[in-house]
């Protein structure tokens, strides 16, 4: 079952009348048009949008023929086809070759729903010994060959299966790479709070010296920031379960059966392994896209946990000698070409600058589901690319997650002495002393400390202010960090 390998042509026809076609491509007429007609990015709609194409074409098709609307074997062609398409394509070339549409193509997606409609019907000719392009001759369609638009799009149309496809994609993106990932970094950011609760050192607000604080408390707040985000995947997730197939052209459903909304939900729960349900309202499933820019909106919210993570790692990793060095982190590469021995926080700088991109992404789907821009009146005209950046972003955090842990997260140790010598320091130590001797005391105390360069435990033994074992009580800076213990 392999498709020719020359470079020559082939005539295919759409609606609109012949196409000269690749002749070792599967896709048609209607593909090759949007391939000529938008030559934007070079970059084709995302393959796990395909894979998602793929589950759909084959639920509708295992839904059509349980509704009586598709014969068995016309239903068994179309559903090996889109297996073929889930496993690669590996006999004809892979999947690049026979998807190339643009991101950047008809707003609704109706390049890629055709480019998907014209590869199936191709590989069921493929499978049944007929040439590529013989899927709209009259001969073959008696004979109980598969057509493109009859029978692979039975009961659908664009403008339900690309919203649908959206959501299929980002929800066994997130379900498969990113939730994995997120929960794996929450789990070793929880492992060193507990491995660290008991090292003391310095706080910070405004970047300024702050009260003591155990580096395992810091490292809780970063794990309770990836549980939220594991909070916000979820919920996501119920969002994205909703799914417009089954509303055709605006939503009214015409052209298609009743039951048939709910049973392709239901197979594609059972092939993806993804609750999946009909849409509750599939005016507002094709109308608008606030399911993706709701999706988009988490995704960007866990891009700015990450980042304030990276960012606090970096920071207190800073020096190793002249900066804060509270924590060391591991080696990974030279940090300079001309400085030797400098180790820069290069994958703190990477999963950073990765979350300005994921925040970039958002800024980009929010304006595709804007009124008046995406949105117009009965469909939206934004969903390749709001499609393309959401499935951007996943990837971005998910890699991110993975490679903080397995980078840095794993190698990152405290330097113990640093932390405790930057606590005895620490004008902020005084804070501890106001309940007992008053603000104003204990701000004249920290002023001539600072001027007389001394600490604030040296200064108070030395003026007397309190005995040396009340006052040894209220600096220790482990009684500061669970005061109500």
């Amino acid at each position: 079952m392999s498709a020719p390998t020359t470079t020559s042509t082939r005539i295919e026809k759409d609606s609109m009348g012949e196409m000269e076609v690749p002749a070792d491509v599967l896709y048609g007429a209607s593909t090759q048009r949007a391939v000529l007609n938008f030559p934007i990015s070079g970059r084709p709609v995302p393959q796990e949008v395909i894979f998602a194409y793929a589950h759909l074409k084959a639920a509708c098709a295992n839904a059509n023929n349980a509704l009586g609307k598709l014969d068995d074997a016309r239903c068994e062609a179309i559903d090996h086809a889109c297996r073929d398409i889930l496993r690669g394509l590996p006999d004809q070339g892979g999947i690049a070759r026979h998807f190339p549409v643009d991101i950047f193509q008809t707003g609704s997606g109706t390049s890629t729903n055709m480019n998907a409609n014209e590869v199936i019907a191709n590989l069921v000719c493929l499978e049944r010994g007929s040439p590529i392009g013989s899927s709209k001759d009259a001969g073959y369609l008696d004979k109980g060959g598969v057509h493109p638009n009859d029978h692979v799009n039975m009961g659908q149309s664009s403008n339900d299966t690309f919203p649908t496809a959206m959501h299929i994609a980002a929800a066994m993106a997130i379900t498969k790479r990113l939730l994995p990932a997120v929960c794996r970094l929450e789990q070793g950011l929880r492992a060193k709070s507990e491995a660290w609760d008991d090292v003391m050192k310095i706080g910070r607000t405004h970047l300024q010296d702050a009260t003591p604080i155990r580096l395992g408390q810091e490292f809780s707040g970063y794990a309770s920031q990836m549980a939220h985000a594991e909070e916000r995947l979820h919920r996501a997730l119920h969002t994205l379960s909703e799914l417009a197939i089954g509303g055709t052209a605006v939503g009214t459903g015409i052209n298609t059966h009743p039951e048939f909304s709910a049973k392709v939900a239901a197979e594609l729960t059972g092939s993806t392994g993804v609750h999946f349900r009909e849409a509750t309202n599939h005016f507002e499933a094709q109308h608008a896209k606030d399911a993706i820019v709701e999706t988009s909106g988490h995704l960007r919210t866990i891009a700015v946990s990450l980042s304030k993570i990276a960012n606090d790692v970096r920071w207190l990793g800073s020096g190793p000698r002249c900066g804060i060095g509270e924590l060391k982190l591991p080696a990974v590469q030279p940090g300079s070409s001309i400085m030797p021995g400098k180790v820069n926080p290069v994958i703190c700088e990477a999963v950073v600058m990765a979350a300005c991109q994921v925040v970039g992404n958002d800024a980009a789907v929010a304006t595709g589901g804007l009124g008046g821009v995406g949105s117009l009146l009965d469909l939206n005209v934004a969903m390749p690319m709001m499609a393309a950046n959401v499935i951007d972003s996943i990837n971005l955090l998910a890699e991110s997650c993975n490679v903080f842990h397995d980078k840095l997260l794993e190698g990152l140790e405290p330097d113990r002495e640093r932390c405790q010598a930057l606590i005895e320091g620490s004008l902020a130590m005084c804070t501890s002393l106001v309940p007992v001797i008053g603000y104003d005391a204990s701000a004249k105390l920290a002023y001539q400390a600072y001027a007389e360069g001394k600490t604030v435990r040296a200064l108070a033994l030395e003026q007397g202010l309190l005995p040396a074992e009340e006052l040894s009580k209220l600096l220790d800076p482990s009684s500061m960090t669970h005061p109500h213990a």
